[in-house]
């Protein structure tokens, strides 16, 4: 699924990060989402490495990189630390500065990241998301139904990875499937691969963990920034018939978060870079090139 690129696992800061790399030109990093990995861009990854060199990555906590133990906090599984694994893995690979394409969870590292080490990163497409303080300041009970699992998954440890862990593949498809494509997204080769990569109760916990410091110490160092924004542009786009389209004005909270922001939503839902990777690929490509003109 990813002819052409090179596997690779680098250690950084305790950890080791798992992800495959191919092309050349300017370095772009793509950043998944929940509970997926790396493995959710193969549809666009060979095109974009026509143009750059493309590091796909997996987070912490997912697919074959490192899942530690969390501490009592959270914050082994904050935005924060997450995104000092990408600014080391791209440092490790020779790269001060980069673009980034995420998607969900990758989107709110990569937000974080932005904030942490902006002199790092040089443009961002953000796929799918609000920001996540004002998406937890703004919810109702639509929004709460829709995204369950956002309250499921911070239930205290162990009853989510318990529930979970008593069959992680029907979980997996029902989360999934339940938007409005159902699985059709999904590649069979890539399910097998989320599949196999989610069924192991370590996976599962870091997931959970995730989640559990985004309701936390994420929120913390949202309230610390003291209105800082991020400098780089960014392109946020988002599904037409997603709970992001139906529950929040997306650009207008990311004009809250960023100085520079354009987007629009895509035909399709939550998993646009599966669902329609050729409009994907045509605004990343489009908005990430502009320097370059």
């Amino acid at each position: 699924m990813f002819e052409g690129f090179q596997d690779f696992a680098v250690p950084v800061g305790g950890v080791h990060i798992h992800g495959v790399r191919g092309g050349s030109g300017p370095p772009l990093l793509l950043l998944h989402g929940y509970p997926q990995t790396h493995v959710m861009w193969h549809k666009v990854a060979r095109p974009l490495a026509a143009h750059f060199t493309v590091i796909a990555a997996d987070l912490r906590g997912y697919g074959n990189s490192s899942k530690p133990r969390s501490a009592a906090d959270h914050s082994t599984y904050s935005k924060r630390a997450m995104g000092a694994d990408m600014v080391g893995l791209m440092k490790t690979l020779g790269f001060n500065e980069f673009a980034i394409l995420a998607h969900d969870r990758g989107a709110r590292v990569a937000h974080r990241l932005a904030l942490d080490s902006p002199d790092a990163v040089t443009r961002m497409v953000l796929l799918d998301i609000a920001p996540t303080r004002e998406m937890y300041a703004h919810t109702d009970a639509a929004f709460a139904k829709a995204y369950w699992h956002w309250f499921f998954l911070i239930q205290p440890a162990p009853l989510p990875e318990q529930m979970i862990g008593g069959d992680p593949k029907a979980y997996w498809l029902k989360k999934c499937g339940s938007g409005s494509a159902g699985l059709g997204p999904f590649d069979p080769a890539a399910l097998k691969a989320y599949l196999s990569a989610f069924e192991h109760p370590d996976a599962i916990a870091a997931s959970c963990e995730d989640y559990r410091a985004a309701a936390t110490i994420d929120l913390v160092h949202d309230e610390e920034d003291q209105g800082r924004r991020i400098s780089c542009p960014i392109r946020v786009l988002w599904g037409e018939e997603g709970v992001i389209e139906a529950h929040f004005d997306c650009l207008a909270l990311w004009r809250e978060r960023a100085a520079h922001v354009d987007g629009q939503a895509l035909p399709g839902g939550h998993y646009l870079a599966e669902e329609h990777p050729e409009l994907v690929l045509a605004q990343t490509l489009e908005f990430l090139q502009q320097d370059s003109r």
